[in-house]
């Protein structure tokens, strides 16, 4: 009898497998990783659907971070930027790509409300111009490759 249930219990085990495979980013598909959340964190996929965030969660080149009121969420994409969302604060991130070989990468991230700060990682350092952010109306402190930004919601 055990000799039948082990084929059996091991193809069971190779088909959740590759469930899991399809469903999980490559690190190449995925833009970074979610490192700590405090709070209130929403993450917006690019299906409409949002999913609590989790430290650990992988956060792909288009998506959005809802930070609640007194919560807090920390970002670091594959090229070694770190973002950090204070309370209240919505970003969408609209692009990301980067080559780990040649460090050639772009990113676009929108602001919409709160606030943000910004360490760039590889594609800032080789490529400065590469690293844009959005916002309707913004406070903006630059000293080197950190740098804080605040957006207040449009009236």
């Amino acid at each position: 009898m055990k000799n039948r249930l082990l084929p059996l219990l091991c193809a069971l085990a190779l088909l959740s497998g590759a469930a899991f495979a399809q469903n999980t980013p490559s690190a190449e598909q995925q833009a970074g990783t979610v490192k700590s959340v405090r709070g209130d964190v929403q993450l917006l996929g690019a299906g409409d659907a949002t999913r609590p965030a989790a430290p650990g969660d992988a956060l792909s080149p288009i998506d959005r971070i809802v930070t609640g009121p007194d919560s807090a969420a920390s970002v670091v994409l594959r090229d070694g930027t770190t973002m950090v969302l204070g309370p209240s604060s919505r970003l969408d991130v609209k692009e990301f790509h980067f080559d780990a070989t040649t460090h050639d990468g772009g990113l676009l991230v929108s602001l919409l409300r709160g606030s943000m700060r910004m360490i760039t990682g590889l594609i800032g350092k080789a490529h400065p111009d590469a690293i844009r952010v959005e916002t309707q109306t913004a406070t903006i402190g630059i000293r080197g490759t950190d740098f804080i930004v605040q957006a207040d919601p449009q009236p």
